[in-house]
């Protein structure tokens, strides 16, 4: 995909994610229109995938930690043709295959079942090891959460990491500052995260975490460089990006989408679409 193709995916993505908020009532729709741009590049060419074939045992698999996010998951599942788009207003509701949170037994494409934060990087761990003791040509993502990183078991992770050389596994961070309770500064500041990891031996940049071509290149630099280590990509981003409404929000991570600011998230979102 071009540069170009990628923010219309992304766009597409956002729209999709506001319009099944909305007809649920409510959700967390600041953390998911932060990670629309990483999802365009992962599903549209980084990851090896196959909508038809969602099990294939040589298929990249994404971990994503943030398991609340799972809505702006499952709008880039549908947009690639793992499930029918009309799913997307099925969320939450009873029977539907598609929770709030991503659950691998119910929604075709999900690879893990996550929600209970900062466990997500462990199970890549499992993953990206049990690939390499298997010889499989897998690679493993996890996209985790920045307030997510504030939990001691990602540091056990990262440790293990690269503990046992496991450069089949790149781990993403949403680094939009912001949190259920506030910025991240104001909970438990996290500093420098690239120069963490970086410390714990990791390959580790900092990206600009809503340009879907930087991200695209930095997956690239990844590829090229991270020899026999993990790799972390940090995606210096905003939450709620791309919706200025949401954006200019002091608490935006989990919020009622009644229609009247759907309308208008989706009136932005319009614009773009036409611009592009």
């Amino acid at each position: 995909m071009t540069g170009k193709e990628l923010k219309a995916f992304a766009n597409e993505v956002r729209i999709a994610t506001v319009k099944c908020l909305e007809k649920r009532g409510f959700g967390h729709i600041g953390g998911c229109l932060s990670i629309a741009d990483v999802l365009a590049v992962l599903y549209n060419g980084e990851m090896k995938i196959d909508p038809k074939d969602p099990g294939k045992k040589d298929r990249d698999m994404l971990v994503v930690s943030k398991g609340h996010a799972g809505p702006a998951v499952f709008a880039a599942l549908a947009l690639k043709g793992y499930f029918p788009i009309d799913w997307l207003d099925t969320l939450c509701e009873g029977g539907t295959r598609l929770p709030s949170h991503c659950d691998r037994l119910r929604t075709p494409g999900i690879d893990a079942s996550t929600g209970s934060l900062g466990q997500g990087l462990s199970l890549a761990n499992g993953l990206a090891q049990g690939a390499k003791l298997k010889k499989l040509p897998n690679r493993i993502y996890c996209l985790m959460g920045d307030g997510e990183i504030q939990e001691g078991q990602i540091w056990e992770a990262a440790m293990y990491a690269h503990q046992y050389k496991l450069n089949n596994l790149v781990g993403i961070v949403d680094w939009n500052k912001k949190q259920i309770d506030g910025t991240t500064d104001e909970c438990i500041s996290l500093l420098d995260i690239e120069d963490k990891f970086r410390s714990f031996g990791w390959y580790a940049l900092t990206v600009k975490g809503n340009d879907p071509e930087a991200i695209r290149d930095a997956f690239s630099n990844v590829r090229e460089n991270q020899g026999d280590k993990p790799a972390m990509i940090v995606l210096d981003g905003t939450k709620g990006s791309g919706v200025k409404c949401i954006e200019e929000m002091v608490f935006n991570h989990m919020i009622p989408v009644d229609r009247e600011l759907a309308d208008k998230c989706l009136a932005e979102l319009e614009e773009v679409k036409a611009s592009l």
